[in-house]
């Protein structure tokens, strides 16, 4: 099989099981706590991406990447899982799963955003275009399309959705930085992070009581949320021919997402949930496809003079 078929083949799988996790949220916190999910889905994840580096023959990295950056990772480890996960789980119990999902998608367009102050890029018209755009749809699914006369079934839930984009994105900032291998670098995140998960929940809760069908859950967003599906998108990327051409794959993930929640959760799709994620889509399309226009335009109007 060509490395290009291979590099869909892995990348549909990610974005199938991506397209379940917010269904698994639900129904893992109608028994845990945001915090208690937080923890369980963490250990998962610590022990599947230690399996994949043992199969890969990397764990040695582990010690030489750590010390060569330690407060590197104590910064990642902070954002993702402890910060992020906890603020989305949150976000997610107290919010409609398909509210919660919508808002949470907007980290794409946020992340070129914040990159102007902290990585002193330029912005571009087609970030403003799209970052109008996409949190247009943002106050339509947090109003329920009730634009004038609005009120936010939870205001709390969309303040925590929408500061959960900005941790996503401060994350990925970070990991701009990061020269070291992908995978060894998320499971130190891990390492690092889970001792803060550990004492939070201590000191706030307790440990979640045994419930095979919670813990299921649990493990199910520790694998394909956090671990196996992130290693299965980078094997995408990597065989892929060009990225871009993966990378739209991920469009597909909102949409089939909405599909679990509707069918697994039985929850009614509003219509201004439609309206609003395709409003999201469509400012990610934008964000994508006006550069290129652009580009097009001025090699167009070069040719001609």
């Amino acid at each position: 099989m060509k490395q290009s078929n291979q590099a869909y083949l892995y990348g549909i799988a990610a974005i199938c099981l991506w397209s379940t996790v917010a269904t698994a949220f639900k129904l893992a916190l109608a028994h845990f706590s945001p915090l208690q999910l937080v923890f369980v889905a963490t250990i998962t994840s610590i022990f599947a991406l230690s399996m994949i580096l043992l199969l890969q023959g990397k764990l040695h990295l582990i010690k030489a990447q750590f010390k060569a950056k330690p407060l590197f990772y104590l910064q990642t480890g902070l954002l993702n899982p402890f910060l992020y996960y906890l603020v989305l789980f949150k976000a997610y119990d107290l919010l409609p799963a398909q509210q919660a999902l919508s808002l949470n998608y907007t980290w794409a367009i946020l992340l070129p955003l914040l990159s102007v102050p902290l990585l002193s890029q330029k912005l571009r018209k087609s970030d403003m275009t799209a970052a109008i755009v996409a949190y247009f749809g943002v106050f339509v699914i947090a109003t329920q399309g009730n634009l004038t006369n609005f009120s936010f079934e939870s205001g709390t839930g969309v303040i925590l959705a929408l500061t959960s984009t900005i941790l996503w994105s401060l994350y990925w900032i970070v990991n701009t930085k990061d020269k070291g291998d992908p995978v060894v670098s998320l499971l130190l995140s891990f390492l690092v992070g889970f001792p803060f998960i550990l004492v939070t929940l201590l000191w706030t809760q307790e440990l979640p009581s045994w419930n095979p069908q919670a813990f299921a859950a649990g493990i199910y967003v520790g694998l394909f949320e956090m671990g196996v599906t992130f290693v299965l998108w980078l094997v995408a990327l990597k065989k892929a021919e060009r990225t871009a051409s993966i990378s739209t794959l991920v469009f597909m993930s909102p949409v089939m997402s909405i599909g679990f929640i509707a069918w697994i959760l039985q929850e009614q799709i509003a219509r201004s949930t439609y309206i609003g994620l395709a409003l999201i889509l469509t400012a990610l399309a934008l964000q994508q496809l006006l550069p290129h226009l652009n580009k097009l335009k001025g090699k167009d109007s070069r040719e001609s003079v």
